[in-house]
């Protein structure tokens, strides 16, 4: 009878771990999309040439703050695009590229947030990210610049500009997403580092949303923390550099 009993309790708690996996797995939900958001000075380090490089100054929008690198389904790329329009993607010379239909408000919003648009970022991001959500050029920036927004509205963005020349470790920037998106949020982030000379520079943090990222957004209520809770949790990758200045 014991042995009995205990056969029993073994395959409860079997039962009980497994069922207790499965909840948190779907309790850390999957990700879906990705927002890309890069430290512009550190990208300048490397690409002086550039024309959003050339015209960096201490004073402009990205010197400060993060810039949109892209917003990107999971596992998709060039939906219905062309293999011409692929190749001539792949070769990088992006003003040669299609423009992209924007409203003036959306265009006047995209300019400010992605300083690459003065290279023709926005032209490849469209391409071989935008077109795999289904929606218009208009809609698909219009969210990905409010989720920049956000993030330039938080406490992780406090966190770089209050430290520019200076380094932050990984807790530091855990923290502040924590205290910006809620407990947790921090799982869902990766860090990228770039070694410029003998200093590593943080260059971009990449930001695991849900499927819902995409959704229209109803009024003005934020949605960032919610997108970042839903996702997948990730490795947090590089764990500290130097939050660079914008000049050479």
């Amino acid at each position: 009878m014991r042995q009995l009993l205990r056969v029993f309790a073994v395959v409860f708690l079997s039962v009980g771990t497994a069922a207790s996996a499965m909840a948190q797995e779907h309790s850390r939900g999957r990700t879906r999309f990705i927002l890309a958001a890069s430290w512009e000075p550190a990208f300048c380090a490397t690409n002086q040439k550039k024309a959003e490089c050339r015209n960096q100054s201490s004073s402009s929008y990205d010197a400060k703050n993060f810039s949109l690198h892209g917003l990107w389904p999971m596992r998709q790329e060039y939906c219905d695009v062309s293999e011409d329009l692929k190749q001539a993607d792949r070769g990088r010379d992006w003003k040669d590229l299609p423009a992209v239909e924007l409203s003036q408000d959306v265009k006047a919003k995209l300019d400010k947030v992605m300083p690459g648009t003065q290279s023709g970022l926005e032209r490849h991001e469209w391409i071989k990210h935008g077109t795999c959500t289904k929606l218009s050029a208009d809609k698909y920036f219009s969210i990905a610049t409010g989720l920049i927004a956000e993030l330039n509205a938080s406490s992780v963005r406090d966190l770089f500009a209050e430290n520019i020349g200076k380094e932050l470790d990984a807790e530091s920037i855990k923290a502040a997403f924590d205290q910006s998106f809620g407990e947790g949020a921090n799982a869902r982030i990766k860090m990228s580092c770039r070694r410029v000379g003998d200093v590593r520079m943080i260059s971009e943090l990449t930001i695991g949303l849900s499927e819902d990222a995409i959704e229209p957004q109803e009024g003005n209520e934020p949605r960032l923390g919610k997108l970042i809770q839903s996702a997948g949790s990730t490795a947090f990758g590089c764990d500290r550099g130097v939050v660079d200045a914008a000049g050479f």
